[in-house]
C-alpha cells in the first residue's frame, strides 16, 4: 500500500514524531530493520506482526501507567 493511501488517521497528529520513536525503539529491540523508503513488502508477516504486536503492547502499557497515574 502506498504511503498516501492509508486508511488509519491519528487522532492527535502531533504524536507522529513520538509514534516514530516508539517504532524506532520497538525495531531495535526485536531486531527488525526499518525501511529508509517506508515500503515494507519485502519483510515477512512474522517481523511486521511482532513489530505491530510490540507497539501495541507499549502503547497498552503507556496508557495503564496513565492511567493509573505514575506517569513514567
Amino acid at each position: 500500500m502506498a504511503q498516501g493511501s492509508r486508511s488509519n488517521n491519528l487522532v492527535v497528529p502531533q504524536a507522529i514524531a513520538a509514534l516514530q520513536q516508539l517504532k524506532m525503539e520497538a525495531a531495535q529491540e526485536l531486531g527488525v530493520t526499518i525501511p529508509q523508503d517506508g515500503y515494507y513488502g519485502n519483510y515477512t508477516s512474522r517481523e511486521t506482526g511482532s513489530l505491530g504486536g510490540y507497539i501495541t503492547k507499549r502503547l497498552v502499557q503507556l496508557a495503564e501507567q496513565s492511567l493509573a497515574g505514575s506517569g513514567k
